[in-house]
């Protein structure tokens, strides 16, 4: 009871005399939002009787009952061992649609960061980054739950039921594969925002050293000419300013031409 009332348990399942509990994470992710949702959910299997605890109204488990309702595939002819089964593996599809929306938003940051990226595009990465170390943690035990429920032994778990428990194995170390996949992309984007930012600065300070270059000369000119001695005949020439200008104009060209 106080596993299923503390709704932050990590994916688990654990093994009594007559029923096993099982805990996992029910993902939803909003279209319009990069944050994930996560709800608990319990089961307790005793026999052929199976208790589902949920924290909310809605679940994923629809296509389940339109089997058990339209009397279609296994569900209706085995146990509830199956019927656990069948929930978990649902549970565990669910996780690829969540996974792809997901690297959606992580391709479609990816255009942002190619183009312009600016302070709230780095606010969003790093809120993927954290959503993905929320999924890392909240999948990555559950390979070894399905495993744990692979091992169980008669009369909790038939045999026959076993060769989907393997299945659903397999599906488990995919979703985990392709967190780790989503993992790297967050990392690297986080670096391809860097080195977008110092790209960005680099041409910023490559347009502020070709405009200092270039009036650097022009400065020392007009520093030379500045000065308060009496002894300088350029001062005193009629066309002496204009001839300093064109002098300057010139240094400026050849400046901006180099």
């Amino acid at each position: 009871m106080e596993d299923i009332l503390s709704v932050g348990q990590r994916p688990k399942l654990e093994e009594y005399r007559d029923y096993v509990q099982a805990v996992i994470k029910i993902l939803t992710m909003d279209p319009g939002d990069i944050s994930i949702e996560y709800e608990q959910i319990s089961f307790i299997l005793k026999g052929n009787l199976l208790v589902t605890f949920q924290e909310k109204t809605g679940d994923v488990f629809n296509s389940v009952r339109t089997r058990i309702k339209e009397k279609k595939g296994s569900v209706r002819r085995k146990g509830a061992d199956y019927l656990l089964y069948a929930l978990l593996d649902t549970v565990v599809d669910h996780y690829f649609l969540v996974l792809e929306d997901f690297g959606e938003k992580l391709e479609d940051l990816e255009t942002v960061l190619l183009e312009n990226p600016d302070k709230s595009t780095l606010n969003k990465l790093h809120s993927l980054r954290r959503e993905t170390l929320l999924l890392r943690r909240s999948i990555y035990p559950l390979r070894e739950m399905i495993c744990h429920f692979e091992k169980l032994d008669e009369p909790l778990i038939s045999n026959e039921i076993k060769v989907f428990i393997r299945d659903l194995y397999d599906h488990t170390i995919t979703v985990i594969d392709t967190i780790e996949v989503l993992r790297d992309m967050t990392s690297g984007l986080l670096d391809l925002y860097m080195n977008s930012a110092s790209n960005k600065m680099n041409e910023i300070m490559k347009v502020l050293t070709i405009m200092s270059t270039i009036f650097i000369p022009l400065t020392f000119i007009a520093g030379v000419y500045g000065m308060n001695f009496a002894n300088m005949p350029e001062l005193r020439a009629q066309n002496g300013y204009y001839v300093i200008l064109g002098v300057m104009f010139v240094v400026f060209i050849g400046m901006l031409t180099f």
